[in-house]
């Protein structure tokens, strides 16, 4: 009980952050544990008190990040291309949401909004984008952290990638066939 008191007494965690993208699927994916990790993420971030920038969808590991985070009481900003609307959005919309006319500038938004970047599992979208912030840190076009957290998942792409070039012609496995590859 005494414990208890003393928990509720002390202030936030602060973070040097204010704002994180966080890159994901708009599929929840075919292991429970990427939706348990999204969730896990969400009221990590509301714990640190950061504000959410993201692909903008209500579904999928997308949804469940940015709902936990909402739900926690934090800014949601959502950055969506208008053709994604459709598809990415069923019912209501989590916070605030963006939308923007492609891919291209949504990730250009979404940089800008954002102190830094990770990654949950998703597609080949998810992929893209990861690897285009670290391409940019590169270059120097940034200096923000970027952390990818694709339990089980990320030390096993660049052999995947690796592989996909001795494909026979117009064989490349679907994105959500590849994803179950990597994650298997």
């Amino acid at each position: 009980m005494e414990n208890q008191q003393q928990q509720q007494l002390q202030p936030p965690m602060k973070s040097r952050f204010s704002r994180v993208c966080v890159f994901c699927g708009s599929s929840p994916g075919k292991n429970p544990s990427y939706q348990l990790a999204a969730i896990q993420l969400g009221h990590q971030l509301v714990e640190k008190n950061i504000d959410l920038v993201y692909g903008g969808g209500s579904i999928g590991l997308m949804g469940l990040v940015s709902q936990a985070v909402y739900d926690g009481g934090r800014h949601v900003l959502g950055v969506i291309p208008k053709t994604l609307m459709p598809r990415e959005i069923t019912g209501e919309t989590v916070g605030e949401v963006r939308a923007v006319s492609g891919m291209h500038q949504r990730k250009a938004e979404m940089a800008r909004q954002a102190d830094a970047f990770i990654a949950l599992p998703g597609g080949y979208g998810t992929l893209e984008e990861l690897l285009e912030v670290i391409t940019w840190a590169q270059l120097g076009i940034h200096d923000k952290p970027t952390k990818p957290l694709m339990k089980g998942s990320l030390p096993q792409l660049p052999v995947t990638l690796l592989c996909l070039p001795k494909l026979p012609m117009n064989s490349c496995p679907s994105s959500r066939n590849m994803y179950q590859g990597i994650q298997g």
